[in-house]
């Protein structure tokens, strides 16, 4: 990385880039089930393919991560990735990825009802770390033609997802080496205990993004963060944009950390 990436950024998407376009091509996205033995049960998780899926090729992957408030479906519900990559397919922006979108609620009942804060619910999502790594990961492995390093590995995610995908990326970096939290939430450990090894960090990450709505009330989470970094000198993309805690700066993320990836 380049070690002045970690200097503000203040872009937004270019207009359009998420509306429907005609005659272009098309990826796919489903959901699937696998079997989860951290749960114990069978979970469902959505998956993006990118136009022209071919056997004969391997493919880099991202794992893209939801809300406290959300499922698999709700990246698909809200934003509409599925659109915003086939456009960013069509203009040559993305690298070759399958985009999967989990649950990160790995418990029996996954749905998000009742009361999200119980002790029992954000237990879930710590528990999610063992389910995406020993679970999840293998059966994309086993059944879509991708290539399986550590470089071809990408982990995000929104709010709580985005606290997910800091605690598990930076705490595996023998298996992601491009790591986005997009508005991460209180969930998101101690910078210490996030990097405890600066220097280990900066030598093996390819990508560390961080960005955060300006009226985020959670901002105060991702300072944090990105003080901690900028003092230990640990290289990564800050973007603070304009918005608090929604989806128009969710959907901005994506479009500008999907195209940074896997190059």
């Amino acid at each position: 990385m380049n070690p002045d990436q970690d200097e503000s950024i203040r872009h937004a998407a270019q207009p359009g880039y998420d509306q429907y376009r005609e005659n272009i091509a098309r990826g796919k996205i489903t959901t699937v089930e696998y079997f989860s033995m951290t749960v114990g049960s069978k979970r469902k998780a959505m998956i993006y393919i990118p136009p022209g899926y071919s056997e004969d090729q391997r493919y880099n992957v991202l794992y893209l991560l939801h809300g406290i408030g959300g499922d698999e479906a709700e990246w698909y519900n809200h934003a509409g990735p599925q659109v915003i990559l086939d456009n960013m397919y069509a203009d040559r922006k993305l690298a070759p990825m399958i985009v999967v979108l989990p649950n990160g609620r790995a418990m029996l009942n996954d749905r998000a009802e009742g009361d999200l804060f119980e002790a029992n619910k954000l237990k879930a999502f710590e528990d999610f770390e063992s389910d995406l790594l020993h679970d999840l990961i293998p059966y994309i492995e086993s059944n879509y033609s991708v290539l399986m390093g550590r470089e071809n590995r990408a982990i995000a995610g929104l709010s709580m997802g985005g606290g997910q995908s800091l605690n598990i990326g930076l705490g595996n970096l023998d298996r992601f080496a491009w790591i986005g939290g997009f508005s991460s939430a209180p969930n998101t450990k101690e910078p210490e205990l996030l990097v405890p090894e600066p220097e280990e960090a900066s030598s093996r990450l390819r990508l560390l993004w961080l960005s955060c709505g300006l009226l985020d009330n959670l901002k105060h989470v991702s300072d944090r963060t990105h003080t901690y970094l900028k003092r230990n000198n640990v290289p990564h993309i800050w973007y603070e944009e304009s918005g608090g805690h929604d989806w128009p700066v969710w959907k901005n993320d994506l479009y500008h950390f999907s195209q940074l990836i896997f190059r």
